[in-house]
């Protein structure tokens, strides 16, 4: 690259082009082109329905216990340094002892990766999985740091349906056709960001089975795992580790609503030992040593978190959850534009489908979010971040109040755009029942 004094060629100066290519597949990306949407004289405050963050609502902070915990951690003086054998022990054993309860055989220290967050654990597990030629399957539509990931080290992404008309659930027809002798995992995302639904045991059996068919690792994003409010209970897909290896992603942000604390883990639900015997563990534990974990007052807290935290402070966050994901159901049934193909069951989101037809100047999802944020101060996430162009992405996880007012501001922001001839045809006819296919884009 010539530039600077005297045209000197800069050898540094070479873009990255895989970095690149993982930060088109960054969620932030597109938040950041939508605030910068915002009118900052508005009169009105800023609505987030876009980010998985329920910690700014009051009524969402976590469990004292939890606080207690950090505080008492921090006092003590004994975890000021580094991390070590002394401080992550008994945290990894908290975890495993947690995890072991929803499992039909017990895990141990030995299984247990501490990591910073869910992010660093995807980032962990493509790192030692991303070799040239490897393919990996991911779900469409997905959360995007597993396919940023991988995009960075260079693998193959083979992207499999989920299916709107059937909950969500997901295309085992299609992962069948998409793996092949080059494919070593598949990415199962329960309960699902960004579609809110929960797998049943039933399906979850027919996902191990198809997996252990072709041989493939199961990567498990369990980060929400236990938010669940309908009638399909959490199932850990480590349940059918005698059936296939598995590897569980977890956190405490979302169940504990601290996304801030940035404490994870990656779980080796694994009785027969084939990843201990294919060097799969050996592999990730050669990687985590190469990274920081968690912030070692965090890892002193955590067997008190894990012990101490009251069932009630876990009722009332389901409770809440259930009641806003009601509102936000309801809320969108009476937008002529959007709609829902799946009520949400877990997590905090739910995916709903744009009908650009019945807008007057909207040209697509992008589109819809821009100009409703800059009109309305909502802010919605497009579809096209999670791979599906006109559809949204909404979060229902804030104080009722609030989320009543911003869906209110999406409602009007509709009437507003919406279509000549459409407006005409609303009272001679009824609201026509969806097609939900996927998008080709």
């Amino acid at each position: 690259m010539e530039g600077g004094r005297g045209g000197k060629r800069w050898r540094f100066a070479t873009p990255n082009l895989a970095v690149a290519a993982a930060g088109e597949r960054s969620i932030q990306r597109y938040l950041l082109q939508l605030h910068a949407c915002l009118d900052e004289n508005g009169p009105r405050p800023v609505i987030p329905l876009s980010h998985g963050d329920p910690s700014s609502s009051a009524c969402f902070r976590t469990a004292p216990e939890a606080e207690e915990a950090v505080a008492a951690a921090v006092r003590s003086g004994d975890y000021n340094g580094y991390s070590s054998p002394a401080t992550s022990l008994p945290a990894r054993r908290a975890i495993a002892e947690y995890l072991s309860c929803d499992l039909p055989y017990k895990l141990c220290t030995d299984d247990i990766f501490l990591t910073s967050g869910g992010t660093q654990a995807i980032e962990i597990v493509m790192s030692v999985f991303g070799q040239p030629g490897a393919n990996i399957l991911l779900p469409k539509p997905g959360y995007p740091k597993h396919e940023a990931h991988a995009v960075f080290h260079r693998m193959e992404v083979r992207l499999y349906d989920l299916v709107p008309e059937r909950g969500w659930e997901i295309n085992v027809e299609a992962v069948e056709a998409l793996a092949d002798e080059n494919t070593v995992a598949i990415v199962i995302t329960n309960p699902n960001n960004p579609c809110g639904n929960v797998y049943t045991y039933e399906h979850l059996s027919k996902i191990a089975d198809t997996a252990s068919k072709f041989g493939l690792l199961v990567i498990a994003d369990e980060v929400y795992g236990h938010l669940v409010y309908g009638s399909t209970p959490f199932v850990p897909m480590g349940v059918f580790g005698e059936t296939v290896p598995v590897l569980t992603l977890g956190a405490i942000s979302k169940r504990w609503v601290v996304p801030g604390w940035r404490f994870g883990w990656i779980a080796i639900c694994d009785p027969k030992g084939i990843l201990k015997e294919t060097k799969v563990v050996d592999s990730l534990r050669s990687f985590r040593n190469l990274t920081t974990g968690p912030a070692t007052f965090i890892q002193g807290a955590i067997p008190h978190i894990m012990k101490n935290t009251n069932d009630e402070f876990f009722r009332k966050t389901l409770e809440l959850l259930k009641e806003t994901a009601e509102i936000c159901f309801g809320e969108i049934k009476e937008i002529k534009c959007i709609t829902c193909p799946h009520k949400p069951e877990g997590s905090f989101f739910m995916m709903v489908k744009l009908d650009i037809s019945q807008l007057s100047d909207i040209c697509d999802d992008i589109d819809f979010c821009s100009k409703l944020v800059k009109e309305e101060s909502v802010v919605l996430l497009p579809g096209r971040a999670l791979g599906m162009e006109n559809w949204l992405r909404i979060t229902f996880a804030l104080d009722p109040p609030r989320l009543k007012q911003g869906l209110e501001r999406v409602k009007s922001f509709c009437r507003r755009h919406q279509s000549h001839a459409n407006m005409l045809n609303i009272s001679a006819s009824a609201k026509v029942e969806p097609h939900f296919g996927m998008s080709k884009s």
